[in-house]
């Protein structure tokens, strides 16, 4: 929603401000002509994402989904990195269902288990040795 004058322009809200409901496109316009289209048109999904979450996304996809360069960009720990793709997955609607199959475990899955077995124990060494948890997220996957 830009204008001729090269300003920026505003995001449209996502819900009514007097009932609260989800909000529809039903007009587009262009700058240049004048030209109106009503009609019911579909949202697009992307754009209720606030800045900073278009930034990971961004940075996600252009690193081809490597977490490590997510994490090197945001300038936080892995865990915390996980955490706000998490939220954006959530946010998108992406997230698995509690229903659905079971993923394989990784160890930032690991903090759900009490006694973590021998191979998440060892996981999660090496990603403390590689940089990819810090020593408190380690601690917290292993139990100590």
């Amino acid at each position: 929603m830009s204008s001729t004058s090269g300003e920026r322009g505003y995001r449209a809200p996502q819900q009514c401000p007097v009932c609260g409901d989800e909000l529809h496109l039903t007009q587009l316009g262009c700058d240049s002509c004048g030209t109106g289209i009503s009609g019911h048109f579909h949202h697009c999904d992307f754009c209720a994402l606030e800045e900073s979450e278009l930034d990971v996304l961004r940075v996600f996809l252009a690193s081809r989904g490597n977490m490590k360069e997510l994490e090197r960009h945001l300038g936080v720990s892995y865990p915390t990195a996980r955490a706000r793709f998490d939220d954006l997955l959530s946010k998108l609607g992406l997230r698995p269902s509690a229903t659905s199959a079971p993923a394989p475990a990784t160890t930032a899955d690991a903090t759900e288990r009490s006694a973590p077995d021998e191979a998440t124990r060892l996981a999660t060494l090496r990603a403390l040795a590689t940089g990819e948890l810090d020593v408190d997220a380690a601690r917290n996957l292993l139990g100590d």
